[in-house]
């Protein structure tokens, strides 16, 4: 069983800057991709960024230059470093990991973190 637990999201002025993570628990073998998702409100859910098993990362345009994907392999963590905030910015954020774990191995499944609400204040 794997779980992933969000954290870091909250109110941040226009300009500012958060952090959020993603850490999973259990019997986690390896993680070999990771994105992060945002739903807006009243919009659809949208990919915001990612990092695929070759490592190559992609970030929506909205977002370039601002936001950056990483991950603590050490701690089974994901991280989405968000700077520049803007109001546009305000929605839940999701991580969506591919995680093998002890049961699965070698196989990766997807997992999802419960999202975590961002709001920037103009």
């Amino acid at each position: 069983q794997v779980q992933l637990v969000e954290s870091g999201g909250g109110l941040v002025q226009a300009g500012g800057s958060l952090r959020l993570s993603c850490a999973a628990s259990g019997s986690v073998v390896s993680i070999n991709a990771m994105a992060w998702y945002r739903l807006p409100p009243g919009k659809q859910r949208e990919l915001v960024a990612s990092q695929g098993a070759d490592a190559v990362t992609t970030y929506a345009e909205s977002v370039k230059g601002r936001f950056t994907i990483s991950r603590d392999n050490a701690k089974n963590t994901a991280y989405l470093q968000m700077t520049s905030l803007k109001p546009e910015d305000t929605a839940t954020y999701y991580c969506n990991l591919k995680v093998a774990s002890r049961k699965a191995w070698p196989a990766h499944e997807d997992y999802w973190g419960q999202g975590t609400q961002v709001t920037v204040s103009s």
